[in-house]
């Protein structure tokens, strides 16, 4: 039965763990980056195997997105989200053993964690608090930015703390990433109580029609199309923006104080722009207004380094809404939960296997070029086409199939169910 907000300490327990699940999702693949120089640096690492760091966990959301509804159907959600905390908390042990084997199969362990928890959250929201789905997402979305932005900021610390502790055992690189394993291991002991529950999915969730034309319907593609580009962006910096900054001139513990801001950043949208979304129909503005914001952080960070703070704000606040609108159109421009079901997976594992490769292709074009300015630029030429895009993945249309098997687009609801 769905929950209410205000009784019973139940639902109280139900929503931390919701939170530090949220916390967790983010937090466990964030810490990296501000030390990604040193792990390279220790490992002999090329900057196209740095990138893959940030690579592995976004083929896991790919692959293993599909198979989480699954999952809850047999075990039920609770037990499946206990699995994706188990998970990550075995991935964080391993990829902090200091081999560059363990680095790498640890981080593919995480990825398929945080892939079972992205999927199932949103359905146990839906599911459990029907009437406050916007305002927890909102807050859901701020809790995942503020794990990832105490990830990043304490990665340095706990780095150079390793020396003062006189730790041997694991590289210094090995001690700051296994520091976030408290993420995980908090949201365990809060879920637990949970795990009494043994219930299904939300029906669109666990029960998806075939809608497999969308694979072949053009609007489907444009919002596809729109969360790949945004998540292409936001992963490189996620990946990339501490050694950005330092070769810049900002010392080690600055650029992961910035990369914290950076992950904060992408946070704040979700408390603007969801009570905003409600009263705007057409979303084509808003979604330039992300693009745009995203496409002036990064020419501002490449002609004006010394201003790195305001010019990664915008970078985070634009990705950020960028991601909460690619999400919300997935709704928008479909008739059904069922439908809606099928295009979030469409997106969410085309728009991933995107993103894979964006931090990829960015140290690559580093290692050709030595420099950050191709890569820069390239990104930029990404944001232009992101902006174009969101002039045609933003509209109210809604996509809809009548009964002789044609695809069509009608803008009036009203006539839309008629026409279904």
């Amino acid at each position: 039965m769905p929950h209410k907000l205000s009784k019973g300490k139940g639902p109280v327990l139900l929503i931390a763990g919701i939170l530090l699940i949220a916390a967790t999702l983010r937090g466990t693949i964030t810490g990296i980056g501000p030390i990604l120089d040193f792990v390279s640096q220790t490992l002999n690492l090329s900057a196209t195997q740095a990138g893959m760091l940030t690579t592995l966990p976004l083929l896991a959301f790919a692959i293993f997105s599909p198979i989480s509804s699954g999952l809850a159907r047999k075990v039920g959600l609770e037990p499946s989200l206990m699995l994706a905390l188990v998970l990550m908390t075995i991935g964080v042990i391993v990829r902090s053993a200091g081999s560059t084997t363990m680095l790498f199969l640890g981080t593919c362990i995480i990825g398929v964690g945080i892939a079972i928890g992205n999927v199932l959250l949103p359905s146990l929201l839906k599911r459990d608090f029907p009437t406050q789905v916007p305002t927890l997402t909102a807050v859901y979305v701020l809790v995942m930015g503020i794990g990832s932005t105490i990830s990043s900021s304490v990665a340095i610390p706990l780095f150079y703390l390793s020396d003062k502790l006189h730790i041997t055992a694991i590289p210094n690189w090995a001690f700051s990433l296994a520091g976030i394993i408290i993420f995980p291991v908090i949201a365990i002991l809060v879920w637990l109580p949970q795990l009494n529950r043994h219930t299904r999915p939300s029906a669109d969730t666990a029960d998806i029609d075939s809608h497999s034309y969308l694979w072949r319907s053009a609007a489907a593609w444009q919002v596809t199309i729109f969360l790949g580009i945004n998540s292409f962006i936001m992963y490189i910096f996620i990946s990339w923006l501490p050694s950005i900054l330092t070769h810049n001139g900002y010392t080690e513990n600055q650029a992961g104080y910035i990369e914290g801001i950076l992950q904060f950043s992408t946070a704040v949208p979700a408390l603007v722009l969801i009570p905003l979304m409600v009263k705007m129909k057409d979303k084509r503005g808003i979604s330039v207004v992300m693009a745009l914001l995203t496409f002036i952080g990064i020419i501002g960070l490449l002609f004006a380094p010394e201003h790195a703070v305001i010019w990664v704000v915008c970078i985070g606040f634009g990705c950020g809404g960028g991601f909460i609108l690619g999400l919300s159109l997935v709704g928008i421009r479909t008739h059904n939960a069922q439908q809606a079901a099928v295009l979030s997976g469409m997106a969410q594992c085309m728009g991933y296997l995107l993103a894979a490769t964006g931090p990829i292709v960015f140290g690559f074009l580093h290692e050709r070029t030595g420099s950050w300015y191709a890569p820069l630029l390239m990104v930029s030429s990404f944001c232009i086409i992101l902006i174009v895009l969101a002039l045609f993945a933003g509209r109210s249309h809604v996509i809809v199939r009548t009964k002789d098997g044609k695809d069509i687009v009608i803008d009036d609801t009203k006539k839309q169910i008629e026409s279904y």
